[in-house]
């Protein structure tokens, strides 16, 4: 079969379309045609080797796929790697049946980012109706899914950021009150002046460097933020415990692969963001559909930050 491959780690140079052998199902586990697979910000920092865990090589990327089995089943499955490919075996507790009114975009869109946006709003930040948010990133695959989740579990302000003017017109299409540029200088003011002069309550953020740092300073009492990546590759500075105590504030770092342990609650989550999208109710953007020979576009576009929404690599092109 034909797949993306990397034979050593660096930048999208690596990655190449090289013939594999097919995959072969075992015990417990699913072959399915891949019709789309996604691509995320963690697959960059998997192929340049800067990810939470280490991969051996040769890899083949791709965390999330869907597809069809040999008896037509059609599902969306996140794997370890493996995606980028033809075709490619999942674990069968960790496949998700795909509604009719799910479209291939939307269904791997729900894996990663769906199931982040969920997780950081409801297991996370423990998210309530009218608290304010400040959702980072929200024109990329989990802002803006995030964006529309926080308006329907009733937020009382939506604040987002976004790079360029284009990213932040689509935010507050999708919902959010006001969105700002998060080079603004003094973030933590304008975020909170954005908030009628008020501090917030939960901040979504996986930029990293000075917009951690300045996000911090934007939080209430009992306020929360959620770090769950870092785009910019600057890590923030160091947090002083005795600072958080004297704010009362609540910082939490988010992996999706911790909640692997727990299928049923997974299954969950994708069935209520599948409900979601077949009631026209969350909207997935599609950010490119892209063939498997365009993957280095695909993500050179997703490091600059020239995307929005949801990107995928057709393996059928």
């Amino acid at each position: 079969m034909r797949a993306v491959q990397i034979t050593e780690f660096g930048g999208p140079e690596v990655l190449k379309v090289a013939e594999v052998p097919d995959p072969v199902a075992g015990e417990n586990e699913l072959l399915i045609e891949v019709d789309r697979a996604g691509v995320n910000y963690a697959d960059t920092h998997q192929v340049e080797d800067s990810y939470l865990s280490s991969p051996a090589l040769p890899l083949i990327p791709g965390a999330e796929v869907v597809g069809r089995t040999a008896e037509g089943r059609r599902v969306a499955a996140m794997i370890g790697h493996g995606g980028y490919a033809e075709k490619a075996v999942v674990n069968k507790y960790m496949a998700y049946d795909v509604p009719d009114g799910v479209d291939d975009v939307s269904a791997v869109a729900l894996l990663v980012q769906g199931m982040t946006a969920w997780f950081l709003l409801k297991k996370t930040t423990h998210f309530q109706p009218g608290e304010s948010i400040v959702v980072h990133a929200a024109a990329g695959g989990v802002g803006s899914l995030a964006v529309q989740l926080a308006k329907s579990m009733g937020a009382g302000r939506i604040i987002a950021t976004a790079s360029t003017q284009e990213k932040r017109d689509l935010a507050v299409q999708l919902g959010a009150d006001v969105a700002l540029d998060p080079a603004s200088p003094n973030l933590d003011k304008a975020i909170i002046e954005a908030n009628g002069g008020k501090r917030v309550d939960v901040v979504l953020e996986m930029t990293g460097g000075r917009v951690t740092d300045e996000s911090l300073k934007s939080l209430a009492p009992f306020g929360r933020l959620a770090f769950y990546g870092m785009a910019s590759r600057e890590e923030p500075k160091p947090i002083s415990l005795p600072a958080l105590m004297s704010h009362s504030a609540t910082v939490s770092g988010f992996w999706l692969a911790h909640a692997f342990g727990n299928p049923p609650l997974l299954q969950q989550a994708f069935a209520e963001l599948a409900a979601e999208v077949t009631a026209g109710k969350l909207k997935v953007i599609s950010g490119g559909d892209y063939a498997m020979s365009e993957v280095q576009q695909a993500h050179e576009d997703l490091r600059a930050r020239r995307t929005t929404g949801k990107l995928v690599i057709n393996p059928g092109k």
